[in-house]
């Protein structure tokens, strides 16, 4: 009897904008890889899905261009 594959369980890194000095870029938690809200291409990161509550952006999750794991940003709100 074969067994079947294990599905590697995905960890999502969860980073509170708020913490983060400067212009709000800050490297991926799992690769280094620098992602900036400044860059507009699809090569860092890809917005995967966004949560709004009361009319403001209360969640933003990325996936890292590199290396693909999933990035949950709070901290909208302190901005």
């Amino acid at each position: 009897m074969m067994k079947k594959p294990q599905k590697k369980e995905e960890t999502a890194y969860k980073i509170n904008l708020i913490s983060i000095d400067g212009d709000g870029s800050f490297p991926c938690p799992k690769c280094g890889m620098t992602i900036s809200p400044e860059d507009e291409t699809d090569e860092n990161y890809k917005i995967l899905e966004t949560k709004v509550i009361n009319e403001e952006l209360a969640e933003l999750v990325i996936a890292c261009g590199k290396c693909r794991s999933m990035i949950i940003l709070t901290g909208f709100q302190g901005l």
